[in-house]
């Protein structure tokens, strides 16, 4: 019996053993952060159910550009860059006959449009996202479902002639959904218009490039990037890979932040707020794996081994040609909008950009993603950064 009882023992003390080892090495895939460059930003914010993170993401960037130059936090209104972009983006398919798309998506440039053009309120001056409808965040199903068709009826329109009286229709729309932007309002005591508002902020418009890298255009040249959300067409600087990528190292460490557009469809961007660019070729390789059994496994198979690797997981590195043969084969493709900020190390030292995302506090780090600096350099379709933080070497290249 004492044998019986002691074997037991045993038995209990060994699983008990596996199963701290099975943790330990559990945790020990997590990533332990430590932080090497945190520049001030404003407050997370929620796109909720609307495709606006180039608002979100660009307009953050602009606060975060104000916080540095003056140290004052705004809040600045995202419906108001919504209600002026969708007029303009509707003329332009209502003067294309139909040709051009019109869609809830946008890039940084839009932003910076607005601001120069029609300026800027804060978020109190205009009612607060969704309450124009009963909700309380963004939700732009029905919006969209009411106004592309109105558009559409427009644009095909099979008449010779059109008049302008379908704006004051669309403007209704806009309104209705988003409010009615003001045409004067007051904020901390003093009277503003939309572009006496802008003027006060403090930033020079002039200040802003976007900055992008492909083989397809001559480099420290400027073209329009071929997606369709970059409709307004404005000019990028296009820099070999690893100045596109000095680039934004620069501008984080010398205490500036970046508007980045890029591609987080890859399977390494986890909606827990970790992105690091898989390799799984080079996982199939590790010690220990069983390289016959890894091959046979689907798609989905190797993603969720390597989302289980965490912190370990292999990346490639990426090169000029990748990012080439993906762009032209719609693997790189423009998905989203957000605010590089920060520099970050894991606890293999490997590096990270830390950026602010616009999903409310989701994902572990309440809003927060850490990005491996090969994915970002990887996934970046293009992005606007405050020329003053391009290395003067680059500067001198672009003649800006």
């Amino acid at each position: 019996m004492k044998k019986i009882l002691s074997l037991a023992l045993l038995a209990t003390l060994a699983t008990g053993l596996n199963a701290q080892e099975a943790a330990d090495s559990a945790k020990s895939n997590k990533p332990v952060f430590t932080t090497v460059v945190e520049n001030p930003i404003t407050s997370i914010k929620n796109q909720s159910r609307s495709g606006t993170c180039w608002n979100y993401s660009t307009l953050s960037y602009f606060e975060a550009e104000i916080l540095k130059k003056t140290g004052k936090n705004y809040d600045l209104c995202e419906m108001f860059v919504c209600n002026k972009n969708y007029m303009d983006r509707a003329v332009v398919k209502v003067r294309m006959h139909g040709d051009a798309q019109f869609s809830q998506g946008g890039a940084a440039y839009d932003v910076l449009y607005v601001l120069q053009n029609y300026g800027i309120c804060p978020e109190e001056a205009m009612p607060l996202p969704g309450t124009m409808y009963g909700d309380t965040l963004n939700n732009f199903n029905e919006f969209f479902a009411v106004m592309e068709p109105y558009v559409d009826a427009v644009a095909l329109s099979k008449s010779k002639t059109i008049t302008p009286t379908w704006r004051n229709g669309l403007q209704g729309i806009l309104d209705a959904y988003l409010g009615k932007c003001p045409e004067e309002f007051k904020y901390e005591g003093k009277t503003y218009t939309p572009k006496t508002f802008a003027n006060s902020l403090g930033l020079d418009w002039n200040d802003y490039v976007t900055i992008t890298s492909y083989t397809h255009h001559p480099f420290y040249t400027q073209f329009a990037v071929e997606v369709q959300d970059n409709w307004r067409q404005p000019g990028s600087w296009n820099l070999p890979i690893d100045e596109m990528a000095r680039v934004i190292d620069n501008a984080v460490r010398n205490g500036y932040t970046v508007a980045w557009g890029g591609d987080v469809s890859d399977p390494g961007f986890t909606r827990q707020g970790l992105a690091i660019l898989y390799d799984t070729e080079k996982a199939a390789s590790l010690e220990g794996s069983d390289m016959a059994h890894w091959l046979g496994l689907s798609a989905a198979d190797k993603n969720k081994k390597m989302a289980e690797m965490g912190v370990n997981a292999p990346e490639k590195t990426p090169t000029q040609e990748m990012r080439q043969k993906e762009f032209d084969e719609w693997e790189l493709t423009d998905d989203h909008g957000m605010l590089i900020y920060g520099i970050a190390t894991d606890q293999n030292g490997r590096e990270y950009y830390m950026v602010k995302n616009s999903w409310g506090e989701a994902g572990d780090y309440k809003g927060i993603w850490y990005m491996s600096k090969n994915f970002i350099v990887a996934k970046t379709m293009d992005y606007m950064v405050n020329k003053n933080a391009i290395p003067k070497d680059i500067r001198k290249k672009l003649g800006i």
